[in-house]
């Protein structure tokens, strides 16, 4: 099969999916000053600063990035932030992925920011797949893709985003 039989997303479509994303976020969130956007490192921070360009083009929100890192195998007590708590406390918080596979990345980022009052917290991923080993779920998603277990998505965000099943 050729490479171009597995675009799933084209840039044109990733680009259509992120406005439409942030606009559901900015309904979701219409009442607030300030939202987190709180992106998994390296393709969930990217895609937090592309929805962080919309929201702000089209709301009156003040947007704040942080950086989530983890060490994705393994995410037990390894989850960090570019933002103190003290920051995000009692602030609408999104968590934003590029790709929802297991669940693994997602539930630790989850379970991180649980320590801190917020106001709201929802997960925001570009390609849900329907593979969880985690009971979790994309509230804002680009697509949904039923996928055998085998098969992988990559995202590859540059000057020519694309969206790939392997």
């Amino acid at each position: 099969m050729q490479a171009k039989d597995n675009i799933i997303l084209t840039h044109e479509q990733i680009q259509h999916k992120i406005k439409r994303m942030a606009y559901q976020i900015y309904e979701t969130n219409v009442d607030e000053k300030e939202v987190i956007l709180a992106g998994i490192a390296e393709n969930g921070f990217i895609l937090a600063q592309r929805l962080k360009v919309i929201l702000e083009d089209i709301s009156g929100i003040i947007v704040t990035l942080c950086k989530v890192t983890m060490d994705k195998p393994s995410p037990q007590n390894t989850v960090k932030t570019s933002l103190s708590p003290s920051t995000y406390e009692n602030k609408a918080l999104i968590l934003v992925d590029d790709v929802l596979n297991s669940g693994t990345a997602l539930i630790y980022g989850v379970k991180h920011f649980l320590d801190v009052p917020l106001t709201r917290f929802k997960t925001v991923v570009l390609v849900n797949r329907n593979h969880k080993k985690y009971p979790i779920k994309a509230d804002f998603k680009g697509i949904s893709l039923s996928t055998s277990s085998h098969e992988h998505v990559t995202v590859t965000f540059g000057d020519r985003d694309i969206a790939i099943l392997e």
